[in-house]
């Protein structure tokens, strides 16, 4: 199993990650997989770039690609908003594991199975790991819309920003 749990001297359950290692890839199964999967990026994706576009023309602002702070920084957001505390993912169908459109490869099945779930273990824990320092996780399917999405996300920014404390007020005694 790769996930194992534990507490700390709190008592609080905490989840301990473990790479999933799916062994070296296997070769293409043939040459234009190859070509689909070296062009494959890892950031700056027409959904992201969509996304972050709407969430751009409604105000927000926000870091790319970037570690959050007070976690592991090997672990990088694909959006950042600072001052909502809000960490958004764009996760693709393929490489996530959607549940309605993610489907393992009929070549090297099991390889690709193993290294699937390893995603999707990861993901899970990078989820605790933002969470247990205070961040609010969204995670955005590939195929979700982005100003639906980009709505959703900036309701969610109001909210956490009508409930933290404006550190401009707190100690003015006057």
């Amino acid at each position: 199993m790769t996930v194992a749990t534990g507490s700390d001297n709190s008592g609080r359950l905490h989840v301990v990650y473990r790479y999933v290692d799916a062994g070296p890839a296997p070769p293409a199964s043939s040459d234009a997989t190859s070509r689909v999967m070296r062009r494959t990026r890892r950031s700056g994706t027409a959904p992201e770039i969509a996304l972050r576009r709407a969430l751009h023309r409604r105000g927000l602002r926000f870091l790319v690609d970037v570690a959050a702070p007070g976690t592991n920084r090997r672990r990088r957001v694909d959006v950042l908003l600072r001052g909502a505390r809000i960490a958004l993912f764009i996760d693709g169908c393929f490489w996530h594991s959607c549940p309605e459109h993610g489907r393992v490869p009929k070549r090297n099945h099991d390889w690709w199975q193993v290294k699937l779930y390893g995603v999707v273990v990861r993901d899970r824990d990078t989820d605790a790991q933002l969470s247990s320092a205070g961040w609010l996780v969204v995670r955005v399917w590939e195929h979700d819309d982005p100003e639906e999405a980009a709505d959703r996300i900036a309701a969610l920014v109001r909210a956490r920003r009508a409930k933290a404390p404006n550190p401009r007020t707190l100690g003015a005694g006057g």
